[in-house]
């Protein structure tokens, strides 16, 4: 208390030059703000404008996923499976080709393929890739799928 009192007048000096500043740079400011408004309102309609792009960008931009749930019933066949020779024969697929083929539809690899017909993995390579130029295919699941729809295999 005892140095508020002492430097009383240095205090009260430093609070009005405070005050003082203070209201100058406030009329300065509203003189900059009536000098300038023209360009104040075009660089806020400017921002506002600049957000409203960046919105609209990232919401055209973001894939749109759609995912379709199909429940179908699967009924057994009573029925014995017959292989379609007519179609075998008019792609040319032979016997081994088909035996690798319903390999295939079980979902064996190459390497398990060739030990369970006791044959090199290269000769399953081959019969693969003729079976993919005979089908008209690229992926085994696709040749699987049309071996299915040609009644070749089950």
């Amino acid at each position: 208390m005892n140095f508020i009192n002492k430097h009383r007048e240095t205090i009260l000096y430093g609070i009005s030059l405070a005050f003082l500043l203070f209201f100058l740079k406030w009329i300065e400011l509203r003189f900059i703000i009536i000098n300038y408004t023209l360009e104040i309102y075009i660089g806020l309609i400017a921002l506002l404008f600049t957000g409203l792009g960046i919105w609209l960008a990232l919401k055209l931009t973001k894939p749109k996923i759609e995912m379709q749930i199909i429940e179908k019933e699967i009924t057994a066949k009573n029925t014995y499976f017959i292989i379609n020779e007519e179609a075998m024969n008019e792609l040319g697929i032979s016997k081994r080709e088909l035996e690798v083929l319903q390999l295939m539809a079980v979902g064996l690899s190459n390497q398990e393929i060739a030990e369970r017909l006791f044959v090199s993995l290269n000769t399953i390579k081959t019969h693969i890739s003729n079976l993919f130029e005979k089908l008209d295919v690229k992926r085994r699941t696709q040749a699987v799928e049309k071996a299915k729809r040609l009644n070749l295999i089950a």
